[in-house]
């Protein structure tokens, strides 16, 4: 579904939550259906995402607080990112580096 009109329900459900026409349970089960998909991303995606916003191996692990050797075992494929971590590349892929300043 195009992002603009999953924006337009997803307002639509919030006035009809508000005008008390939806209960807050349907609203939270609505809000959780419109989450991004958080998809897996390769050693290759991430060193590609990293190249892209010119950071080295350290820089990018700070702004994701997280170590360089995790880092560095991503971009090698030893380790995959997961939980918060994949969450968070996913934004940075999708928003940029600078939504994490």
């Amino acid at each position: 579904m195009a992002k603009g009109i999953l924006d337009a329900v997803h307002e639509t459900a919030r006035d009809l939550s508000e005008a008390g026409v939806m209960d807050s349970v349907t609203l939270r089960e609505f809000d959780a259906m419109c989450l991004p998909e958080i998809r897996p991303l390769s050693a290759t995606d991430i060193r590609r995402m990293r190249r892209r916003y010119k950071v080295s191996q350290a820089v990018f692990a700070a702004y994701l607080n997280t170590s360089i050797s995790t880092v560095q075992k991503w971009e090698r494929g030893d380790k995959s990112p997961n939980g918060i971590s994949l969450k968070l590349l996913n934004l940075v892929e999708s928003k940029g580096l600078e939504v994490l300043l």
